[in-house]
C-alpha cells in the first residue's frame, strides 16, 4: 500500500488518467502487483491474476517512461514466471504494441492465439510461456 500513490502517478502518466486506480489498489491489496524499483524509486510494476482458465496471466505491465528501454518489463516478467502459480503463464498485447511484441519475445514467451473485437480493428493477441521447472 506505502507504494500506491507512485504506482498510480506512473499509470497515470503513462495512460493519460487515473481510471484504473482502483484495479491497481485491489491487485495490491490482494497481493497480485510486482514492483521493479531503482535508484530513483518504482521504475515499473505488473500485475497478474492465477484465474486464466485456471492459469497465471499477466494483465498489466507498465513502465515508467523514464525507465523504458532498459530491461525493466523483461525482469518483471523473469520474475513473475520464476513466481507464477502455474506452470503456464498468459498474457496479451494489441497487434499494434510493437514495443510489447518485442518484450514478450525476449521473455521467451511465444505467440499462441489472438482475440477480435476487444479493441475495433486492433485484435490482442496471446502470448504463453510454459515455466518446464514447474511443469
Amino acid at each position: 500500500m506505502e507504494h500506491l500513490d507512485e504506482i498510480g502517478t506512473i499509470d497515470q502518466e503513462v495512460m493519460g488518467d487515473s481510471s484504473r486506480r482502483q484495479y491497481i489498489l485491489k491487485a495490491i491489496q490482494e497481493k497480485r502487483c510486482i514492483i521493479q524499483q531503482n535508484e530513483h524509486g518504482i521504475a515499473g510494476f505488473l500485475i497478474f491474476t492465477n484465474d486464466f482458465f485456471d492459469n497465471s496471466f499477466i494483465s498489466l505491465v507498465i513502465v515508467k517512461p523514464s525507465d523504458r528501454r532498459k530491461g525493466v518489463a523483461t525482469a518483471l516478467l523473469d520474475y513473475y514466471v520464476g513466481m507464477a502459480a502455474t506452470s503456464k503463464i498468459f498474457s496479451s498485447t494489441n497487434q499494434s504494441n510493437t514495443t510489447m511484441h518485442k518484450v514478450f519475445e525476449t521473455a521467451e514467451f511465444i505467440k499462441c492465439g489472438y482475440i477480435e473485437n476487444l479493441d475495433e480493428g486492433d485484435p490482442e493477441i496471446i502470448y504463453v510461456k510454459i515455466n518446464y521447472a514447474e511443469a
